[in-house]
């Protein structure tokens, strides 16, 4: 796979103690990256140009054009002028499904937006994470931030873009991603979990942005009862995690955070070694 920067040393003055200093820091690169089904373009994002396999299958998954990473035949990534086009070749029933998805797309619309699809899309039903089991203590709420912000190579160096991370109790953090963007660093989470044989059941995703309703989604489309977050969350996403049966936290602050849904799966250590023994 080709080698693309995702950071690059600029000049700036900065004001320190009253003064005006000449100085340069790092920022974040943002390139648009496509993907690409049989050699049609399907959607075009601005991203961090890193772990673009990752994000080809979480992409795919979140948007429902796959059901496994393994109806994914293969993944190219080509580098073009003015972008990156991610070329994905899909097994004929998935590709035969999403070619049937396009064609009934296509017909004219009038609103100015995409048409009813485009809408329906939007409030999607979410898959049902009620059924699932798992619990978190405070500690590893807590312990799930901490590990995050201190697994972002990236942001560390730039502070200007999002993370997203896999905490499984008694393990801890299993894939971190990053992005400028927050729905593609979930993404690439969900597709490097994914591709290393990880079931989203079995953990709690972590983010370091704000929790809209899209994050909810495609934390309940690969099982996790839990989305963890720095920020703060939508009242559609607070209403969306409530019909799921998901967890919500957010607002962490060292071992302060906001509860927002499913507030029974927060047991405490002696509920956990209860349950254990």
């Amino acid at each position: 796979m080709p080698d693309f920067s995702t950071s690059t040393k600029v000049p700036e003055t900065a004001r320190r103690n009253g003064r005006l200093t000449a100085g340069d820091r790092f920022v974040p690169e943002e390139t648009p990256v496509a993907f690409s089904y049989a050699g049609s373009t399907h959607a075009v994002m601005m991203a961090s140009p890193a772990d673009l396999e990752d994000f080809a299958v979480g992409f795919s998954l979140t948007e429902g054009i796959i059901s496994d990473p393994s109806e994914i035949e293969t993944i190219e990534v080509v580098a073009e002028d003015k972008g990156i086009d991610v070329q994905v070749r899909l097994a004929d029933p998935q590709n035969d499904a999403l070619t049937a998805r396009r064609r009934h797309m296509a017909g004219p619309v009038g609103c100015g937006l995409c048409g009813i699809e485009s809408i329906e899309q939007a409030v999607r039903v979410t898959p049902s994470v009620r059924s699932s089991t798992l619990t978190l203590t405070e500690d590893e709420v807590a312990d799930a931030v901490r590990l995050l912000n201190g697994q972002q190579p990236l942001h560390m160096v730039t502070r200007a873009v999002h993370g997203a991370g896999f905490y499984v109790p008694g393990t801890g953090l299993i894939a971190v991603r990053e992005d400028v963007g927050r729905h593609n660093a979930l993404d690439k989470l969900v597709g490097a979990a994914r591709r290393a044989g990880h079931v989203g059941s079995a953990g709690a995703v972590v983010v370091t942005s704000r929790v809209s309703v899209e994050m909810v989604q495609k934390t309940a489309i690969i099982g996790s009862p839990f989305i963890i977050a720095i920020s703060a969350p939508t009242a559609l996403a607070i209403r969306t995690a409530e019909d799921a049966g998901m967890t919500l936290i957010a607002l962490v602050r060292g071992e302060e955070f906001e509860i927002f849904t499913g507030a029974e799966r927060i047991v405490s250590g002696a509920e956990r070694r209860l349950g254990n023994g």
